[in-house]
């Protein structure tokens, strides 16, 4: 399964490919992607330094598109979603990496599926710090990730403690 794939197999596969530090590792994604960077990061803490995402699905036990696929995947109890939802995560996380997300405001899909608002709430419920940019004018495509990308690499350069020189291409 991908969860299994991202968590475990893909870093073994790094770590014995590659000269790389196994104890140094960030997580990232877009869309659902972005939801499951941060519910890998908040199920597996102390696994990444920090975790991004752009315009994630926060909390898909609360959208229509995370209802329909939680409920074909795991059945009507809403209970065993809460694994699955990154929102509902976070009441229970201890010690999570720190958080950044950005989200553009001109996203067809942020009032209806995307609700940034739930999980920032339960960061400040939880007291977990997240910077949360709301991005003006973005939307969900390309250019708006192609825009702010140099931002999230620098975000986990700096929770890695790697310089990153942003003149670099």
């Amino acid at each position: 399964n991908m969860y299994d794939y991202i968590t475990q197999e893909l870093p073994q596969l790094i770590n014995e490919s590659f000269a790389v530090d196994p104890g140094r590792a960030a997580i990232m994604g877009h869309s659902m992607g972005g939801h499951g960077a941060l519910t890998m990061a908040l199920r597996n803490t102390g696994q990444y330094a920090s975790v991004s995402a752009f315009a994630p699905i926060c909390a898909p036990s609360r959208c229509p598109w995370g209802q329909k696929a939680l409920g074909r995947y795991l059945g009507d109890n809403q209970r065993d979603w809460e694994t699955y939802d990154a929102t509902a995560l976070l009441y229970r996380a201890e010690d999570p990496p720190p958080m950044l997300i950005d989200q553009g405001t001109a996203d067809e899909f942020l009032d209806e599926q995307l609700n940034p608002q739930l999980f920032a709430s339960a960061c400040e419920d939880s007291d977990f710090p997240l910077l949360l940019n709301m991005r003006e004018g973005y939307d969900h495509s390309y250019f708006f990730i192609a825009t702010f990308i140099g931002e999230h690499i620098a975000f986990h350069a700096k929770h890695l403690g790697i310089s990153v020189d942003h003149a670099t291409p």
